[in-house]
């Protein structure tokens, strides 16, 4: 834990950027009947059926110094999925950087195995050398800011029937492009002072 939090406490540094990294899923659903639209003294109405239609995982990149995140949809979430992501953040996002910080939690497709299951051994290692690598505990995945923007997205953008990856990615890249305009940033406050303090049972004790 205490780990990430003195990564957080660097200061913004182009050339090593603090990134971090989160997943999730979105069920895609589609309408049986044509939902009636909101009209002056009436809701809106959707029928309670729906039909499935699969679902898409959506890997979120953030930049929290510079207030900037990508959003990739990827139809599943396979350790291929995830080296490609890196990829991704190595190549195309931070191709200048000396070296990219990655804050990341600590899921089963989140190691350099990922790498070399996606790609040969040598581009695996250029990959793998590209990044500083910082996991959040066990049951500390609050501690990954990335954690925050998709709870954001979820809210703002997600929280609606979306029956197709296409749509998704429409939606999402509309939600992206905004916010990064904004330069949104997350306003971290909680510190390894207060971790000392807030969450002492963490702790090991020492016994004199």
């Amino acid at each position: 834990m205490e780990d990430v939090l003195e990564v957080y406490k660097r200061a913004y540094d182009p050339k090593r950027p603090v990134v971090c990294l989160d997943e999730t899923s979105k069920q895609l659903i589609g309408e049986v009947a044509a939902p009636v639209p909101a009209a002056p003294g009436q809701v809106a109405y959707y029928d309670y059926e729906y039909v499935r239609n699969g679902v898409a995982n959506l890997f979120m990149i953030c930049e929290p110094l510079a207030g900037q995140r990508e959003v990739e949809v990827t139809d599943r979430r396979t350790k291929k999925d995830y080296a490609l992501c890196l990829r991704k953040i190595a190549d195309e996002m931070y191709p200048e950087a000396e070296s990219i910080v990655l804050v990341q939690d600590n899921l089963n497709t989140h190691s350099p195995a990922s790498l070399y299951e996606a790609f040969e051994p040598g581009e695996a290692r250029r990959l793998m050398n590209r990044f500083e690598v910082h996991y959040t505990p066990k049951h500390g995945s609050w501690l990954d800011m990335a954690e925050i923007e998709l709870g954001i997205m979820g809210r703002q953008c997600l929280a609606r029937r979306i029956d197709n990856v296409d749509a998704l990615r429409r939606e999402v890249a509309t939600w992206k492009t905004d916010r990064n305009a904004a330069g949104t940033k997350v306003n971290w406050q909680f510190t390894t002072a207060d971790a000392r303090i807030k969450l002492r049972r963490l702790y090991p004790s020492l016994q004199g």
